[in-house]
């Protein structure tokens, strides 16, 4: 069986490392705000080239502290409308709903499967406050178009960076290219945690600041409380596991776009819909707007075919089967009219793709592929 995930094999990898850095905390008898999450908040804001990094419970935390750190500000207020994709994980939009927000769904673009950013501007209102765009399957969504339209009306980009670390656009990294910007160190992301992990970036000071006292209940000095807050802390153990990893996330996303480039050369079935490259001005190894987090392809006969490549030893995954609007959760938007978006969820298939994916695997899934 080729797994869709090996997280066993890509963590042992770094086994040595991570196993003296959890003695390095065990032995320290600090586990909570220590010198590890200082250390791995530095390394990740000079990594992404933001000003601050604040290290969180988990990737929709970081999210929902955004945006509870700018209605504490008196930038948003509830029942503000912020504009998110509608092609989503569900975290994008409970992380607005929670803070009494209102979601504004906007279709993709059925090339990348991101946010249509000529679509945004029809849906901005008198309410909207923040455009928050998903970097879906590790691909950059970002253009000219989009500051023009945040700055034309005075809103911030919320940038939900949960599955695109390291990639760039113009050279400047996801995660700095808008006003603030969550990511998700989940296990099976790029840069994977060993259990829930988070973090924020901006260059906002007064942002980090009111976003990293809320986060510890609403306070920067011990026993008093500024702000009614949240307990969302990334712990030393967890801090210091990502430390070891962020080494090699360049790396690691490089070969990641060797094995979506081999994927794309050998996969030549006309009833299978490959990923589009929004920058095509590159070839598939240098394009550093794709950190390749998820190998999605479309087929109309998604079934069929995720059956026929288990029963040939071949793990695959939806990303995602139901969209949020479609969700039991949201049943105020079950009525919405969004075609694209319910495409999408009925045909997308995710391929194994990782760090320790081998060409041979690839070329194995291609060819089986290649016969379905």
């Amino acid at each position: 069986m080729i797994k869709f995930l090996d997280l066993q094999k890509i963590n042992a990898q770094y086994a040595e490392e991570l196993k003296q850095v959890a003695s390095q905390v065990i032995d320290s008898g600090w586990f909570l705000q220590g010198e590890q999450l200082l250390t791995f908040e530095k390394k990740l804001a000079d990594y992404i080239g933001a000003s601050h990094a604040i290290g969180v419970a988990n990737g929709l935390d970081a999210l929902r502290l955004i945006l509870k750190a700018y209605i504490d500000m008196g930038v948003m207020n509830e029942g503000d409308e912020v504009i998110v994709p509608a092609n989503t994980y569900i975290a994008s939009v409970l992380a607005i709903t929670d803070n009494r927000l209102q979601p504004i769904l906007v279709e993709p673009n059925l090339s990348s499967y991101n946010l249509d950013i000529d679509l945004i501007e029809s849906h901005i209102t008198a309410k909207t406050k923040a455009i928050m765009v998903v970097h879906l399957y590790g691909q950059v969504c970002w253009d000219e178009k989009l500051v023009a339209l945040a700055k034309k009306y005075n809103l911030r980009i919320i940038e939900d960076n949960a599955q695109a670390i390291g990639a760039e656009w113009n050279g400047i990294k996801t995660g700095n290219l808008g006003d603030a910007a969550g990511f998700s160190f989940y296990p099976g992301k790029n840069l994977g945690a060993l259990g829930d992990a988070g973090a924020v970036t901006t260059n906002d000071t007064e942002l980090a600041t009111r976003i990293r006292a809320l986060g510890n209940y609403g306070s920067q000095k011990k026993y008093v409380n500024e702000f009614k807050g949240l307990n969302s802390r990334l712990d030393e153990i967890q801090a210091a596991f990502l430390t070891v990893k962020l080494k090699y996330i360049d790396t690691e996303n490089q070969y990641r776009r060797s094995i979506a480039a081999l994927y794309l050369n050998r996969i030549k079935n006309t009833a299978i819909q490959l990923p589009i490259l929004v920058n095509e001005s590159f070839n598939h190894n240098e394009n550093k707007e794709h950190v390749w987090h998820l190998f999605v392809i479309r087929c109309k006969e998604r079934e069929k075919l995720q059956e026929y490549l288990t029963a040939n030893g071949v793990q695959t995954l939806i990303h995602y089967p139901i969209p949020p609007h479609k969700q039991l959760a949201y049943k105020e938007m079950n009525t919405l009219d969004l075609p694209l978006t319910l495409a999408i969820h009925e045909e997308v298939l995710s391929l194994p793709i990782s760090p320790t994916t081998t060409e041979d695997e690839v070329i194995l899934i291609s060819e089986l592929i290649n016969k379905f």
